[in-house]
C-alpha cells in the first residue's frame, strides 16, 4: 500500500496552480457512456475521452487512426482485415487473437459486441461519425459482460444547412478508398447517410482485402418534444486475405512474406452483415422524466478458411479446417430517466433493462477435398450456438455538497449458452449442453472540485467476463463441445485521478489504476490446431494515464498521451508450449509473468501547425515497450519507436470546403512488428506493421 500511497500524493499535487480562471465545465466535451446522460468529461468521476472523427490529415481507414491519443487504449491496425482491428484497453482484451475481446463496442447505443462478449470495429461507420468516446475504468462495469472498457461511436447529427461530402485517399500498396456522405435537416426530419469503398493489396503477400459500408440515421422530431430515430447499417468483406502471423525466424528472413501456409490453403475470410435499429425518446407529463427504447436486429454471416494441415482433421472429432457462421441478432433496451432535487441538491438517475441474443448456425468442413486444399470438403460439425443476455441497471448522480459528486450504480447480469448439437455419428457423439453465468456488478465514484478549474476523483467497482463461444467452444482433449469447467473472471477495479484545465481549453489528466482479477482465462492445452482455455486464479493490471491537451500558441496545439502498465498472473499455472501437441498442460507459468499482448509503455504524441483555412502541418511520435507473446514469456516482440508526418492544405470557395493532404508513415522506414498473435498455436505470433508508406487525399465538403 505505500506505492499507492505515494501516488496518490502523486494525482493530487498535479492540481498546478495559476491555471487561468475559465469556466472549466463549460469548455469540456459533453459524453454520454459513463452515466448515460449528457454530461461534461470534467464532472465525471471516471477515466473518458470524446475523440472528434475528422479528417485530420489521416485516410479515415481505421478507428485506431483517431485512437491513439487516448491513455490507457491500446489500438493496432493489423494490417490483416480477415482479422479485425487489435484492441485493448488497459491490458483487458489483449489475449484476443481475432476480433475484440474484454472491451464493449458500441455504435449509436446499439451493441456492436455479442452477449458472449465478442465483438467487432468492422461496422463502425467513420465518414458520418462525430466522435468517439472511450470509457475506461470501474463505470465500464455497468456495460455489462466483458467490460474491461467501453468504446462507443456516435453519427453526427443532420445539418442544417444540408451538406454533402466526397473523401478520396489512396496510397502505398495499391491502397485506396472513396466515402461519399450526405447529411440535412429537412422540417422535422435530421438525416445522416454515407456509403464508402476500400481496398487494399497489402503490405505483406497474400494480404488483399475489400470493404463496402453503408450507415444511415434518420431523426425524426414529434410533437411533445418526442424523438424517434432510425439506424441502418451494412458492412461487406468479401474474401479478405489472411496473411497469418510469422515466426521469430520468418519475421528476420523477410517481414513482408505471409505466412507460406496461408498461400497452400489461400486462407481467407467472409464476411456479410446487416442491421437495422430503432430508438424512441419520449419525456413524461412531469419533464423532469424521461423514457427511452431501443431495439435493434441484425444478420451475419462469416466463411473462414483455416490453415490446418488435413493429417491434424483426421481424427473422428475434429470440427474440420472451414467454418461457415450463419446467423442472426438482436436486443432492446428500456430506460427511465428522471432529474430533480434531494436535499436541495441536484440528483439524477437512470434505470432499465436489456436483453441480447444471438443465434447461430455454426458448420465445420474439410478444408480439402481430394489433393485441393483451401476448399470447402466433407462436413465435420454442424449445431446451433446460442447466447443471451438479461441485465438490470440503474445508476444515479448527486451533487450531496457544493463541491462533491456522487456518482453510483449497479448492474445484474444473466448469460445463458445452449449448444445443440446436429452433427452425431457413431465415433462422434453428441456435443450439446448448456452453460449459464450471473453477476452483480456495484460500481461508485466521488469527485471533488478542489478548484473551478481543478477536480480529483476516486471509483471503485466488480466487473466480470465470460468466456466466449470460441473459448468455450473446445474441450481439453481438442474434442467440439462445452468446456463446461471454465468460470467467468471476476474483476475489481479502482483508481484515482485528477483533471486539470489550463487556459485556453487546454486539459492535463492523470489516473491511477488497479484492478485484480480472479480466474483469469489463459491457454490450457494446444493440440492439431485448437486452443483450449483454463482458468488461472489471480491476475493484476495496476499502472497510471497521463494525458496533456494544450494550445502552445494561436496556431500550434500538442497532444500526448502516456500510459505505464503492469500486467501479471499473481499464480503460478501449467500450460501447453506453442508449436506442440499437447493435451495435458506440462509447463509451468511462474507467479510474476507478464500477461502476453501487453507493452509496459506506451506513448504518443501530436504537434500540429494549422489555421482554419490555409497550410497545416502535423508531427506525430509514437513509441511502444516490449510485448511478451505467449504466456511463458520466452518470447517477446521488440519495442520500438515511429514518426509521422502529414502537410495539407484547406481551401474556402463559396459553397464549398476543400480539404487537400499528403501523409508520410514511418518516416524512418522502421521495421517493427505492429500486433501479435497471443499464444498462437504454432509459434507463428507476430504481424509486421508496414514500412515508409505515403498516401494523399482530398475531402470536398458541399454547403447548400
Amino acid at each position: 500500500m505505500h506505492g499507492w500511497s505515494a501516488s496518490i500524493l502523486f494525482v493530487l499535487c498535479c492540481g498546478v496552480a495559476g491555471a487561468d480562471p475559465v469556466d472549466a465545465a463549460s469548455l469540456a466535451p459533453i459524453v454520454v457512456t459513463a452515466t448515460r446522460s449528457a454530461q461534461p468529461v470534467f464532472e465525471i468521476p471516471a477515466a473518458i475521452d470524446a475523440v472528434s472523427v475528422d479528417d485530420e490529415n489521416t485516410p479515415g481507414i481505421n478507428p485506431s487512426e483517431y485512437l491513439a491519443g487516448v491513455p490507457g487504449l491500446l489500438a493496432r491496425d493489423r494490417q490483416n482485415y480477415a482479422q479485425d482491428e487489435q484492441i485493448s484497453i488497459r491490458g483487458f482484451g489483449a489475449r484476443s487473437s481475432f476480433g475484440v475481446r474484454g472491451v464493449r463496442l458500441y455504435a449509436d447505443g446499439i451493441p456492436a459486441t455479442m452477449p458472449d462478449g465478442q465483438g467487432q470495429a468492422s461496422n463502425f461507420a467513420l465518414d458520418s461519425a462525430d466522435r468517439i468516446e472511450v470509457l475506461r475504468g470501474p463505470f465500464s462495469a455497468l456495460y455489462g459482460n466483458s467490460s474491461g472498457g467501453v468504446i462507443q461511436i456516435f453519427t453526427a447529427d443532420g445539418s442544417d444547412p444540408p451538406q454533402q461530402r466526397t473523401h478520396i485517399a489512396a496510397g502505398s500498396w495499391g491502397t485506396y478508398r472513396v466515402g461519399v456522405d450526405a447529411r440535412g435537416v429537412n422540417c422535422a426530419l435530421s438525416y445522416n447517410v454515407d456509403f464508402s469503398h476500400f481496398y487494399t493489396d497489402g503490405y505483406r503477400g497474400h494480404g488483399r482485402a475489400e470493404r463496402e459500408s453503408g450507415n444511415a440515421k434518420i431523426d425524426i422530431a414529434m410533437n411533445g418534444d418526442r424523438k424517434f430515430s432510425l439506424l441502418a447499417n451494412t458492412v461487406a468483406l468479401p474474401g479478405a486475405d489472411d496473411p497469418l502471423g510469422l515466426t521469430r525466424r520468418q519475421l528476420n528472413t523477410d517481414p513482408r512474406q505471409p505466412q507460406p501456409a496461408a498461400v497452400q490453403f489461400d486462407t481467407r475470410k467472409s464476411v456479410h452483415q446487416d442491421q437495422l435499429g430503432a430508438i424512441y425518446e419520449q419525456p413524461l407529463d412531469d419533464a423532469n422524466q424521461s423514457i427511452r427504447v431501443l431495439g435493434y436486429f441484425g444478420q451475419r454471416d462469416v466463411q473462414q478458411f483455416q490453415a490446418i494441415a488435413p493429417s491434424a482433421q483426421a481424427r473422428p472429432t475434429s470440427p474440420g479446417g472451414a467454418i461457415d457462421l450463419d446467423g442472426d441478432y438482436g436486443g432492446a433496451d428500456a430506460r427511465w430517466s428522471w432529474h430533480g432535487e434531494i436535499a436541495q441538491r441536484v440528483f439524477e438517475i437512470t434505470a432499465g433493462s436489456s436483453f441480447d441474443r444471438q443465434n447461430v448456425h455454426r458448420f465445420g468442413y474439410n478444408n480439402f477435398f481430394a489433393d485441393l486444399l483451401g476448399v470447402q470438403g466433407a462436413l465435420r460439425r454442424d449445431e446451433q450456438n446460442q447466447v443471451y443476455n438479461f441485465d438490470e441497471y440503474a445508476q444515479a448522480s448527486w451533487n450531496l455538497a457544493e463541491r462533491w459528486l456522487l456518482n453510483a450504480g449497479a448492474r445484474h447480469s444473466d448469460v445463458h449458452f445452449t449448444v445443440n448439437d446436429h452433427y452425431i455419428t457413431p465415433t462422434n457423439s453428441d456435443d450439446s449442453g448448456r452453460r449459464s453465468y450471473l453477476a452483480t456488478t456495484p460500481v461508485a465514484g466521488l469527485l471533488f472540485r478542489a478548484t473551478p478549474q481543478w477536480h480529483v476523483y476516486a471509483s471503485y467497482g466488480n466487473a466480470f467476463e465470460t468466456p466466449t463461444f470460441s473459448e468455450l467452444g473446445y474441450r481439453p482433449d481438442g474434442t467440439a463441445g462445452i468446456n463446461f469447467a471454465l468460470l467467468p473472471a471476476r474483476s475489481r477495479n479502482g483508481e484515482i485521478g485528477s483533471k486539470l484545465h489550463l487556459g485556453d481549453g487546454g486539459e492535463f489528466d492523470v489516473t491511477l489504476f488497479q484492478a485484480d482479477t480472479r480466474h483469469e482465462l489463459a491457454v490450457d492445452t494446444s493440440s492439431s490446431g485448437r486452443t483450449t482455455f483454463q482458468n488461472i486464479e489471480r491476475a493484476r493490471r495496476h499502472g497510471g494515464e497521463a494525458k496533456l491537451d494544450y494550445a502552445l500558441a494561436p496556431r500550434w496545439h500538442i497532444l500526448a498521451a502516456y500510459t505505464w502498465l503492469d500486467a501479471t498472473f499473481r499464480s503460478p499455472y501449467l500450460t501447453c508450449p506453442a508449436a506442440s501437441t499437447c493435451t495435458t498442460p506440462n509447463t509451468p507459468v511462474p507467479a510474476g509473468a507478464r500477461i502476453p499482448g501487453v507493452p509496459k509503455s506506451l506513448f504518443h504524441a501530436t504537434l500540429r501547425f494549422g489555421v482554419p483555412s490555409g497550410w497545416n502541418a502535423t508531427l506525430e511520435a509514437s513509441a511502444a515497450g516490449t510485448v511478451p507473446v505467449n504466456d511463458l514469456n520466452s518470447q517477446s516482440a521488440p519495442g520500438y519507436g515511429l514518426l509521422d508526418a502529414s502537410v495539407g492544405h484547406v481551401f474556402a470557395r463559396n459553397s464549398a470546403h476543400i480539404s487537400t493532404f499528403l501523409r508520410l508513415n514511418n518516416v524512418f522506414d522502421r521495421h517493427y512488428v505492429g500486433s501479435v498473435i497471443v499464444n498462437e498455436s504454432n509459434g507463428r505470433y507476430y504481424e509486421p506493421a508496414p514500412g515508409r508508406g505515403v498516401f494523399a487525399g482530398c475531402t470536398i465538403d458541399w454547403i447548400r
